[in-house]
């Protein structure tokens, strides 16, 4: 099957080395590569952000990467590319109806890719698959007035889940918000992410640190919601234990990054300075040695759509101490994998992570079923399959998708 897939501003190739790469460019890099492997041929078509880019990229796992002429060819922040939305649709229109290649599915990763989605599968009759990689109304709740997206996105995110042919929701809270938001719940498909368990496993080198103190890592991007002011907070009731913070520029960027200056400073004010360690940005086939050398590892966002460090340190054969929401809430299962613990509560945290690396059997125990439930439920190949059959589905049903209103 001929499946497009389309993220505007998410491209595949930026999944390594980039400070700004986060959960969604290596969910479609991973995807595109397991779809491969499962016999589907795909095109992911990615908005050109530099004017040196080519306009087509052959990837070394077997997908092709277009860059879409859509707006001016150089950085524009996520926020602000709804105004080449369309351009972007027409492009792909034109391209599904003079090219020589059409695809029998477009699977639309984010909002603004399933506007230019729809616009180009209503007039090329062909089903559009969407998966929203985070909703407006879980960053409205929690950021609130500093929320920068566009004024209109949930209006159009209730749209577009009425409109495509099937919503790829990744986590049970992903399905009950939507239902709040008023897409049918026919419409949806679970099927949650996958991870990369040639790259993340038990096996291999660790990563050096001091065997006179547990390690406690932590991972993501330098922005507030992943908690990380949460973690340094709890470290003062975890004696002997470090912190490494992963995630940011690279590390000699970090002393010009305002919030990891902010993170040294609150770990300064909590007497826990010489215990936080920032890393910065980590080459992604290091990052199993960093994993690998933790006794735990904390994810403690504030709201998360899914979460994938949770499942590479998890692949890792690495205990999990999540907070209790998105898709954390169903990949970490309590008592059994991991704990969880309310989100913003440096005090629970604090508490969870006291048990836990005083039980040394407990942690195997965790680190054990980890294991066991990544390669049960999370590999990238069990999610190929599962979406080939949405798929499969949606091309045989055929129908145009309805305008957005």
């Amino acid at each position: 099957m001929r499946i497009a897939m389309i993220s505007e501003h998410a491209s595949p190739l930026a999944v390594l080395g980039e400070e700004d790469a986060g959960g969604q460019h290596t969910h479609v890099a991973e995807l595109a590569a397991a779809l491969v492997g499962e016999g589907h041929e795909v095109r992911v078509y990615t908005r050109r952000d530099s004017s040196g880019l080519p306009e087509v990229v052959d990837a070394s796992a077997g997908y092709q990467v277009r860059h879409v002429p859509a707006g001016p060819a150089q950085r524009v922040p996520k926020d602000e590319l709804l105004a080449y939305v369309g351009e972007f649709g027409r492009w792909l229109a034109d391209q599904w109806r003079h090219g020589d290649w059409r695809p029998d599915v477009a699977h639309a990763h984010f909002w603004m890719s399933g506007l230019a989605t729809l616009h180009a599968g209503r007039r090329t009759n062909t089903p559009v698959v969407l998966t929203y990689h985070g909703l407006g109304t879980v960053k409205r709740r929690h950021r609130g007035a500093r929320d920068t997206s566009p004024p209109g996105r949930i209006g159009y995110e209730r749209a577009l889940g009425r409109a495509a042919d099937r919503v790829v929701v990744q986590c049970q809270d992903e399905v009950g918000e939507l239902v709040r938001l008023g897409v049918p719940r026919s419409k949806m498909a679970l099927v949650p992410s996958g991870v990369d368990e040639q790259m993340f496993h038990p096996q291999g080198p660790a990563a050096p640190r001091d065997p006179a103190r547990h390690r406690i890592l932590t991972v993501g991007r330098m922005v507030e919601r992943k908690g990380f002011q949460d973690v340094i907070r709890a470290l003062p009731t975890v004696p002997d234990a470090e912190c490494v913070v992963v995630g940011g520029p690279p590390a000699e960027l970090l002393p010009a990054d305002g919030f990891a200056r902010r993170l040294s400073a609150l770990a300064e004010s909590c007497g826990v300075a010489d215990r936080v360690k920032l890393l910065g940005a980590v080459p992604r086939k290091e990052m199993g040695s960093w994993y690998r050398s933790a006794d735990v590892l904390v994810a403690a966002p504030w709201y998360e759509p899914f979460g994938l460090t949770p499942l590479e340190g998890m692949a890792c054969g690495v205990p999990v101490i999540g907070t209790n929401v998105g898709g954390i809430a169903d990949t970490v299962v309590d008592g059994l994998t991991g704990d969880l613990v309310p989100p913003r509560d440096p005090r629970a945290l604090g508490t969870a992570l006291r048990r836990l690396l005083t039980d040394k059997v407990r942690r195997f125990a965790y680190a054990t079923a980890a294991v066991d439930r990544i390669r049960s439920r999370y590999s990238w190949k069990r999610c190929a399959e599962q979406l080939g059959a949405v798929y499969a589905t949606v091309a045989q049903v055929g129908r145009v998708a309805p305008a957005v209103a």
